[in-house]
């Protein structure tokens, strides 16, 4: 049964760990060099924004539905012993720490204290400075360790 189930639910993982290197690549190339350009109150308005309005259930759908299925394609391969087992738990890991573990542990507390700043003031502008430097570098770490989920459960799958 694991060993018929298995390919469908890593494809989900690959999909699912593949559009998620896609939005934070987004976020690094595009989104964030953007916000830097708008004058430091303007940047963090619209960046407290962004934190409200990704918080839907489409994004949460695909970020931790994701993170359940690289967990369930962990446990299968180590189960099943597959032939490219070692792969996907590698996969499955970048995707769960990598993505699911520096959110909830780095971003998410750097996005609660934007969120808390008033935008037009001293200390709303140096939060803002800090959390542009701080957040998009983590978020880089996060582009990469979904893209790099993405190749290891793909390679998984073809073993």
């Amino acid at each position: 049964m694991i060993a018929t189930v298995l390919p469908f639910v890593t494809l989900l993982g690959v999909v699912g760990s593949g559009l998620m290197a896609g939005v934070f690549f987004a976020f690094s190339t595009a989104v964030m060099p953007g916000l830097r350009r708008l004058r430091p109150s303007a940047g963090a308005e619209a960046m407290q924004h962004v934190n409200v309005v990704i918080q839907n259930p489409l994004f949460l759908l695909v970020f931790m539905g994701t993170g359940l299925i690289c967990l369930l394609v962990a446990i299968g391969a180590l189960v099943s012993g597959a032939a490219g087992a070692v792969w996907l738990v590698i996969g499955a890991l970048l995707y769960v720490v990598g993505s699911v573990g520096l959110t909830m542990g780095v971003n998410v507390p750097m996005n609660n204290r934007l969120d808390a700043a008033n935008p037009i003031t001293d200390t709303g502008a140096a939060i803002w400075a800090d959390y542009l430097t701080r957040w998009t570098a983590w978020n880089h770490v996060r582009a990469l360790a979904c893209t790099a989920a993405t190749a290891a459960l793909a390679v998984g799958l073809w073993a």
